[in-house]
């Protein structure tokens, strides 16, 4: 059966989307690793997104958006991620407040970064959730199984020890490798339990 007119490989981009969990570190590393890898990345970044960047990083917003190749604002759900039509190899939320891990369980959206997420799990592209809260309720369980059952992953930012990290730095990049798993994406220099060591980036 051949192909419908004007389909094709699906474009190498990325939505991002950071909320006002702890964890913006996961965010930034995130779109400094996509674009090394040449993935064009689509940032949005919700209110209280900005308010743990100025709490947890010494970037400016400026100097945070200039990571991304495009940045949308948080209402601005005429932008084009808020569509089906515009091709996406998915969606990463990193970190993911709870918050916006309801909204995204309930298709319930008031913003563009979870308009972006339900476009995302309708058009069945991967969204991964970096959900950082503890300990959890019965609530919040419910809420990763939906999102779970739609497709989506549920993907905590927990730390693997077995590679003996020696820095923070080490800890980030073996989760977010982890988790560009789920993009069919390498992580630049990310060890592999039983494959030799990668070279560095």
């Amino acid at each position: 059966m051949s192909a419908p007119a004007g389909a094709g490989a699906v474009p190498r981009r990325i939505v991002v989307g950071i909320t006002g969990a702890t964890g913006i570190v996961y965010g930034i590393r995130a779109l400094e690793v996509l674009r090394a890898l040449g993935i064009e990345t689509h940032l949005v970044v919700s209110r209280a997104g900005e308010l743990t960047r100025e709490y947890e990083t010494a970037l400016s917003r400026e100097q945070m958006h200039a990571l991304a190749d495009h940045v949308h604002a948080i209402q601005d759900v005429a932008a084009p991620i808020a569509s089906g039509s515009f091709r996406t190899m998915g969606m990463l939320i990193a970190p993911c407040s709870v918050r916006t891990l309801a909204e995204v369980a309930s298709g319930v959206t008031t913003s563009l970064l979870t308009r972006a997420a339900d476009v995302c799990l309708k058009e069945r592209r991967p969204v991964v959730l970096m959900v950082r809260e503890a300990p959890l309720h019965a609530g919040h369980i419910r809420n990763m199984l939906a999102v779970t059952e739609m497709g989506g992953i549920i993907h905590p930012p927990v730390p693997a020890f077995y590679t003996q990290p020696q820095t923070i730095a080490a800890l980030v990049d073996d989760t977010l490798g982890r988790v560009l798993d789920c993009f069919g994406l390498d992580m630049p220099g990310a060890p592999r339990w039983g494959e030799p060591a990668p070279p560095p980036a």
